[in-house]
């Protein structure tokens, strides 16, 4: 027994542990790695088999891929029958918004009309918008997984790499297009809204005007043609054009508007004196401005003022015709036929009622001087020459009105001299007329109405202005001589003369200036005024003398 070998301990009592047999640590590192690469070779397999379904569920599968819309409309995830709906469902919402707008600065600035809301609007739909949803959707799907690549499409898939961007040919019907650009085109355009205005009792309304507005169909149609392509929203951009309004300013209003006050004044036609109207006014400056702060096509107002007459029916008919304000009288010579044509003008011009404030004119009251009227040839001034001409002799009535006007101290509007220094009254005193020529025009100047009164006896034409006197004065009209032109005599062959003979064809005049004064007088005969009142220059006339030698 003392032979034997322990296995159970060692020196010192310690344990003594077995070691391997040899070739043993070998055989166990072999099994890890083998069992390492069978995990490693199973889940390769497990992963080839997932990527080969994941590419499979890719070309196979039901639903859209990620990422792909059509006008907008996401689609991912959709099968094509639930992209058809979506499709139909946008499209039967969708609203086409228009946007005018106009250019300013030659192009350089475009402004909106309204730029937070549409000018304009209608359904998608109404331009004949009617694709076929089903097939678009079905390309929507069909543009991944045609790929004849298999084993790409999962890594596609996976990454978002695929086709997203799908742009399908979408077109709209252009009868639809032209039938709408017609249909804005009338809708948004109108004429221009024009200034109104007039009285309402003591109110001035004025309705401010408005530019109209021109919106061409031809840039609709190309717009609208081209909406699918060039507008994902739908919203496009038209251009309009103002049309001018009339402009009115407050003084045109104001033309239209005031009413004079006019006082109790005398009805030619009725022979009676006729009450006074109340006068109507307003203040332009403030009518200006109301109108340059106000918003076109808006009504303003503004109160009216109306002013009182200050000489009354009454008042006039215990005055009318009382007074005499001044009067001339001229010596009337010549033929027979220049004293009848003298007596009919100043026939024409009697009882001729002019009122306050009112015009008179010689040729207006007198008319043409025609054979019908009866007015003869008789001796007149025609560009220089005395010839017989049909009323000749009728300025002698219209310078005795001159100088009765003068001396009336009535206002003269329109006054012309002769050609040469009549003879029948004091130089600068005279006024010629004509028939389409020169006419003579005073106004009535005082506060009541004035009569002119005509007398033709013992060979001297008298006229006078009957009015209504308001004071003592009187009025003396005076001229002054300034220079003076001599005449020459001109000497002409006329063989029709007996030999050795010669006659005066033409009679002289001096040539001659003068300035007429305005001498105004009080009752008691003291000077109060002495004014200019016109220059009358006469021109030279040459005597002729014919004589055959």
């Amino acid at each position: 027994m003392e032979n034997q070998l322990s296995m159970g301990s060692g020196p010192d009592n310690v344990p003594v542990t077995p070691g391997p047999a040899p070739g043993g640590v070998g055989r166990t590192l072999f099994s890890v790695v083998r069992t390492v690469l069978a995990a490693f070779v199973i889940a390769g397999v497990i992963v080839s088999a997932g990527y080969a379904g994941l590419c499979a569920y890719a070309a196979n599968g039901k639903a859209i891929w990620p990422g792909i819309s059509v006008m907008g409309v996401e689609l991912s995830g959709l099968t094509v029958e639930e992209a058809a709906k979506k499709l139909d469902t946008f499209i039967d919402k969708a609203q086409v918004d228009l946007y005018l707008y106009y250019i300013m600065d030659e192009g350089t600035h475009v402004e909106k009309y309204r730029p937070n809301a549409p000018d304009y609007s209608f359904p998608l739909r109404d331009l004949g918008f009617h694709p076929d949803t089903r097939a678009i959707a079905q390309e929507a799907y069909d543009m991944n997984v045609t790929d004849p690549e298999f084993f790409s499409l999962g890594w596609r898939y996976l990454t978002g790499e695929g086709e997203t961007e799908y742009a399908p040919v979408l077109t709209v019907d252009p009868e639809q297009v032209a039938l709408r650009a017609k249909e804005v085109s009338e809708t948004l355009s109108y004429e221009p809204i024009q200034t109104v205005y007039g009285r309402e009792e003591d109110t001035l309304k004025v309705t401010l005007p408005k530019n109209g507005r021109s919106v061409p169909e031809e840039p609709i149609i190309e717009k609208l043609g081209n909406i699918i392509q060039n507008s994902p929203d739908f919203s496009v951009d038209i251009p309009y054009s103002a049309v001018p309004h009339e402009v009115v300013t407050a003084e045109e209003i104001h033309e239209k508007i005031y009413i004079p006050i006019k006082n109790a004044w005398f009805d030619p036609k009725t022979w009676e004196v006729a009450p006074g109207e109340y006068g109507v006014d307003f203040d332009v400056e403030t009518l200006r401005t109301l109108m340059n702060e106000g918003i076109p096509g808006q009504t303003i107002e503004m109160g009216l003022t109306r002013g009182k007459p200050t000489l009354t029916y009454t008042q006039l008919k215990e005055v009318l015709f009382r007074d005499l304000l001044g009067e001339a009288s001229t010596k009337v010579s010549g033929t027979a036929a220049r004293v009848n044509n003298v007596k009919l003008a100043a026939k024409a011009i009697n009882n001729a009622v002019v009122n306050s404030g009112e015009v008179f004119s010689y040729n207006g009251r007198v008319g043409r001087r025609t054979t019908a009227k009866g007015y003869q040839a008789a001796p007149a001034y025609v560009q220089g020459l005395t010839v017989d001409e049909i009323g000749g002799g009728v300025c002698q009535p219209s310078s005795t009105l001159y100088l009765a006007c003068l001396r009336s101290n009535m206002q003269i509007t329109e006054r012309s001299p002769h050609r040469y220094v009549p003879a029948y009254i004091p130089a600068g005193m005279d006024a010629t007329v004509s028939w389409g020529g020169p006419d003579y025009k005073f106004t009535n100047n005082t506060p009541y109405p004035v009569i002119i009164k005509t007398f033709y006896s013992n060979g001297y034409l008298t006229v006078q202005l009957i009015g209504t006197k308001t004071n003592n004065n009187t009025v003396k009209i005076t001229n002054e001589f300034i220079s003076s032109t001599q005449w020459k005599t001109e000497y002409r062959t006329d063989r029709s003369l007996p030999k050795g003979t010669q006659k005066v064809s033409v009679t002289p005049y001096v040539g001659k200036t003068y300035k007429t004064y305005r001498n105004i007088y009080d009752g008691n005969g003291k000077l109060i005024s002495s004014k200019y009142e016109a220059t009358s220059a006469y021109k030279v006339r040459n005597q002729v003398i014919l004589r055959n030698p």
